[in-house]
């Protein structure tokens, strides 16, 4: 017990969450192997596949959680969702700080520092207070959309309403998009009120904590200005929702063929989709455009947004890149962003994380281009999909071989770790200046 107190105490922050993932890794997979978890008999790398997806809420299947496991076993799948969206290492830190619990100072430290690793927070945040506001609103959010999808299931005459409603809840918020259903959500191609709730969840996981917390401080306080991440993250969001699905609608020679309002609404899902990392659909993939492929290459590289539940590069990450490109192209010396200048290790990190991940997605990109007998654009969204922990397919998934199976789940886990190792903090002091003015913005 003392040694594994010392390590706790004197282990980095990445240490202890890349063993605290593989161990949650490997507990899943136990758990998922179980006879009392399985409906048909699951070969035990789809097992251990399985728990790679849900622990890192990526949502790639080679067994179907509605088909393939036991009620016993889809609740295991949506716990392991839960905890994967929120981090075990901030269920952690809550028990830590809701019980007191009788530990050293440092032991309280070194849990919190976990959490923050994870989860960057504003220079301005505490902690405990964060993660607690993190904690109720997800629940409240949780059963806001379980309510509503229970009354849309209940009319489409799913067998189980309840439950259908919250799986799919928690499933949207933490972007995992594992869904109980053979086909995802197909079936509800032009349900508006589902469309609505799940992209409504989808987007609230994916904005993250702090925007959804800074907004709530504002209605209680109209006087309070937003975080300058905040505004960051809505900007970017919104326009590559809003240019992705417009570019999508008017040039997907296979959606044009639809109704408008059909086309419009499959075209929102699926941009809102890649874009949140949710990786729900309700069209086939591999039926879109290889245009419209394209951009959702882009949206599921990009990622969703800071102490989200999603994953990928991250949108504050994008908006420093282009800060950087905007700065160079028009010479200044210094690197703004709307007038609030960044600092150059800051942005140096920001840089890195985006060249780590375009190294890291060409060179899977070759291993399975030598491993797997599929298509290049199958390969590439397989891909972004595992890095991003998206969980969008084009079909790919279930015919891996042995070996793409385990090198997907590698990429899975690295994606849902490498989005907490890149995820920083780009906080700036404030100090007065002639034309610009610092501040922070959380990668």
């Amino acid at each position: 017990m003392t040694i594994l107190k010392k390590f706790f105490v004197k282990a980095s922050p990445t240490t202890l969450l890349v063993y605290g993932y593989l161990l949650f890794l490997i507990l899943a997979g136990l758990l998922l192997s179980l006879p009392v978890s399985q409906k048909t008999d699951i070969d035990w790398i789809d097992t251990l596949f399985m728990a790679a997806s849900t622990v890192s809420t990526t949502g790639l299947i080679t067994a179907q959680p509605g088909l393939d496991y036991t009620f016993f076993g889809q609740i295991v799948i949506l716990l392991i969702i839960q905890i994967g969206g929120l981090g075990y290492m901030t269920f952690g830190s809550l028990i830590l700080i809701s019980l007191k619990a009788k530990m050293s100072k440092d032991s309280l430290k070194s849990s919190l520092q976990v959490s923050k690793k994870e989860f960057a927070f504003p220079k301005d945040f505490k902690p405990s207070e964060f993660l607690q506001k993190m904690v109720v609103f997800t629940f409240i959010v949780e059963l806001l959309g379980a309510i509503g999808l229970y009354i849309f299931f209940i009319q489409s005459g799913e067998a189980s309403p309840v439950w259908f409603a919250i799986f799919h809840s928690v499933s949207a918020f933490c972007t995992a998009g594992f869904s109980l259903m053979a086909t995802n959500f197909e079936a509800y191609q032009v349900d508006v009120g589902v469309n609505i709730i799940i992209s409504v969840l989808s987007l609230l996981g994916a904005i993250g904590f702090i925007v959804m917390i800074d907004i709530w401080d504002i209605l209680k306080d109209p006087k309070k200005p937003l975080h300058f991440t905040t505004k960051v993250i809505l900007k970017v969001t919104f326009a590559l929702l809003i240019f992705a699905t417009l570019f999508i609608g008017f040039t997907d020679q296979f959606l044009l063929q639809l109704p408008a309002n059909e086309r419009w609404m499959i075209a929102f899902f699926q941009v809102m989709s890649a874009s949140t990392t949710v990786g729900f659909n309700t069209y086939n993939i591999a039926e879109i455009h290889i245009a419209s492929l394209f951009v959702l290459y882009f949206l599921m590289f990009i990622g969703a947004s800071p102490t989200g539940t999603g994953g990928g590069l991250k949108t504050t990450s994008l908006a420093a890149l282009i800060g950087i490109v905007r700065s160079t192209l028009k010479l200044r010396k210094r690197i703004s962003l709307d007038d609030k200048q960044l600092p150059l290790d800051k942005l140096q990190l920001a840089a890195s994380s985006f060249i780590g991940a375009s190294a890291l997605f060409f060179v899977a990109v070759l291993v399975l281009l030598l491993s797997e007998d599929a298509p290049f654009d199958w390969i590439v969204f397989e891909v972004l999909s595992a890095l991003g922990t998206v969980g969008l397919s084009m079909g790919l998934t279930s015919q891996l071989s042995d070996f793409g199976k385990f090198f997907i789940m590698l990429l899975m886990f690295i994606g849902r770790l490498g989005v907490l190792t890149f995820g920083i903090f780009l906080s700036l002091n404030e100090r007065e200046s002639n034309d610009e003015e610092k501040e922070e913005l959380i990668l």
